[in-house]
């Protein structure tokens, strides 16, 4: 069939396999280019949420450039009759392909990471690969949890804390600057956040590590998150994700801990930059805070996507052998580009001037579509999307 683009709100309910496993390709002949130092860099890798956005480079930037083999966890939707898998399928799949191809060992479970069926299985996966991790990633984006222990779902929601929050936002589907007005959070809303979006499930997953003897001596146990500037700072850091957040980051220390004590390791977690991903599209303000982002950090030469942050954060962080650099939280801070004072303060200068029609005048707003649409396979240059597919067997 002929596969196109079929975009509701946030979303788009196509994904194109070609497309993705052009998008992966290009990630994958980065990291080939950038790669770590002989002896440098995780062997065995256990990659949770592993199908897009930071999880995905993660993953590739693991077995590319260090040539460590993966075990990908990641709940996605494969094909079915007409219907397209979704585009973290696809890049699942051209991603064992593109391993495969140079010889990296890859390990696939496409399950619930909260459940303790999935949990299980990937113990069993571990084991059969031969046992310790030496890097850990925990990069579940999930907009609900049920949670083992009560079998009750949690549902996460994006609301300020305290009052109302009015600020403008952007219209992606109809291309339009307005103003936003969001009511605030109850106490449930930000608990029910907090299980979904927090350090709790995090903990689960070490423990279990820990307790099947599964990490290796020395072994590194990463998250991500992400804090933002001033503009955004209402609906997200002082609101519920934010709340939700602050526990991941909390947690962190319980884990660090746990790491030391039984394998010598060690937990961070790592302050990542914004970026066009299925997750931050839902958020109010945040694609009109990326577009000006973008356009910003391009002009002084200082953007950076996916593969190329993740890239940084193996090479000169976390595997540059010396002290990890971390903020007083503990926190490695790779979003010290965005944050950087003169890039917030052109941002905040132009701000207030935006509106519907210079939008695509002052911010990047063609590439902020371009970058989504790119998430689910369309775009890509070298893509000819006239063709037919074959969604069962697509590579």
């Amino acid at each position: 069939m002929i596969i196109k683009p079929k975009i509701k709100g946030f979303f788009c309910i196509t994904a194109h396999p070609h497309g993705c496993l052009e998008n992966v390709r290009d990630q994958v002949e980065f990291s080939l280019k950038h790669k770590l130092g002989l002896g440098v860099g995780p062997k065995r890798v256990l990659v949770l949420g592993a199908s897009t956005g930071y999880g995905l480079s993660s993953r590739i930037t693991a077995a590319f450039s260090a040539g460590a083999e993966t075990l990908g966890v990641y709940l996605e939707r494969p094909p079915v009759n007409e219907r397209t898998g979704s585009a973290g399928f696809y890049n699942s799949l051209a991603f064992s392909k593109l391993a495969e191809e140079k010889g990296i060992n890859t390990v696939e479970v496409n399950g619930d990471a909260f459940s303790v069926e999935c949990k299980r299985q990937v113990v069993e996966e571990a084991k059969k690969m031969g046992g310790q991790f030496d890097l850990i990633v925990y990069s579940l984006a999930s907009p609900r949890r049920t949670d083992p222990s009560d079998g009750k779902t949690y549902k996460a929601c994006l609301k300020p804390i305290g009052s109302v929050y009015k600020n403008k936002t952007l219209d992606t589907d109809r291309e339009v600057v307005k103003e936003i007005l969001i009511e605030p959070a109850s106490e449930e809303e930000i608990s029910s956040t907090q299980k979904v979006m927090g350090g709790e499930d995090w903990l689960i997953w070490t423990e279990l590590l820990i307790k099947e003897d599964l990490l290796a001596h020395g072994c590194m146990n990463l998250s991500y998150s992400y804090i933002g500037p001033e503009v955004t700072r209402p609906i997200y850091r002082n609101g519920t994700i934010g709340k939700a957040k602050e526990h991941l980051e909390s947690t962190s220390q319980i884990i660090r801990k746990m790491m030391l004590e039984s394998c010598s390791g060690n937990a961070f977690v790592s302050v990542n930059k914004a970026l066009v991903t299925q997750a931050s599209s839902a958020i109010p303000v945040v694609p009109l805070y990326v577009s000006i982002l973008y356009k910003i950090m391009r002009e002084m030469n200082v953007h950076e996507g996916c593969i190329e942050q993740i890239s940084r954060l193996f090479r000169e962080k976390v595997f540059a052998g010396e002290v990890i650099p971390v903020d007083h939280f503990n926190r490695i801070r790779l979003d010290d580009l965005e944050m950087n004072p003169d890039i917030q303060n052109k941002i905040m200068d132009l701000w207030p001037k935006i509106n519907s029609e210079n939008l695509r005048v002052l911010t990047n707003f063609d590439e902020y579509q371009k970058e989504f649409l790119k998430l689910f396979g369309f775009g890509h240059e070298k893509i000819d999307y006239s063709k037919e597919v074959n969604l069962q067997n697509p590579f």
